[in-house]
């Protein structure tokens, strides 16, 4: 064992779980009045904020943030919703952007320096707008096509052997109504959580091998630290990106399921 290594053993010590044991923001305050909840509320208050100012008054040749908004808002309807939606698109764009937006300000917080704390990485929250997707998704269903006829199309599908259905039935009511909507939320949750892990660790690598304990061996692992921080900056953008068009895609199948079925 080098001398490096036995003076990180002895004395560097990586980020943890406690990154994400976040207490209430002062003492007597209550329980659920953490930094995570104050972030969500701040990710709301941001798109809203930047919707109302880009479309409350837009202009015929949209400048500045209407022409950013537009530029957003048509990627979503070509990319996410029309594909699943078909000519019922614009009827539900003002939820799927709000979906997308929310999703990846909640993500894009984690390198926003000061605040740095990826929202959708504590998994309440991702469960939260998981489940309201689900909700909405098994409500559009009875409505269009009855509760007899919403769970014989999910179970049933037509066109196979009738023994085959013994199996099937089963499978696709735990993939549709319990597996489905619980990889929705954790597919979310844990990008955020593994990607905050690394920057942390990586970061910390940084600071405590070039700032905390100086050394001729340990510097160039410091270095090391603050390129692969700089690195994986980079890399978590394009996940977070990555994840609330996935998130907001996914939201997209499940409504364009339930208003059609025969897709």
């Amino acid at each position: 064992m080098n001398a490096l290594t036995v003076l990180a053993a002895d004395e560097f010590k990586a980020p943890g779980l406690e990154l994400f044991d976040i207490p209430p923001l002062w003492d007597g305050a209550p329980y659920w009045l953490t930094k995570p909840v104050v972030l969500a509320v701040l990710s709301s208050l941001v798109m809203v904020v930047l919707c109302w100012s880009a479309f409350s008054n837009p202009k015929l040749v949209p400048r500045g943030i209407q022409n950013v908004a537009e530029m957003g808002y048509m990627f979503v309807r070509d990319q996410i919703a029309r594909p699943f939606l078909g000519k019922e698109t614009d009827r539900w764009m003002g939820l799927l952007l709000s979906i997308f937006l929310l999703v990846w300000m909640w993500n894009l917080i984690g390198v926003v320096p000061f605040l740095q704390f990826p929202v959708a990485s504590h998994i309440a929250f991702p469960i939260v707008l998981a489940a309201s997707v689900y909700l909405l998704k098994i409500y559009l269903g009875i409505k269009h096509q009855g509760v007899i006829g919403y769970f014989k199309n999910m179970m049933f599908p037509p066109g196979l052997p009738k023994f085959i259905y013994f199996l099937l039935a089963p499978i696709e009511f735990l993939s549709n109504l319990i597996i489905a909507p619980f990889t929705h939320a954790v597919r979310l949750f844990a990008n955020m959580f593994a990607g905050h892990m690394i920057l942390a660790f990586f970061s910390m690598v940084g600071f405590w091998f070039l700032f905390e304990k100086l050394t001729p061996l340990g510097a160039p692992v410091g270095v090391v630290g603050v390129l692969m921080t700089i690195a994986m900056t980079g890399f978590e953008l394009f996940i977070q990106f990555l994840q609330a068009f996935l998130f907001a895609l996914l939201a997209a199948m499940y409504i364009g399921g339930s208003l059609h079925p025969e897709h």
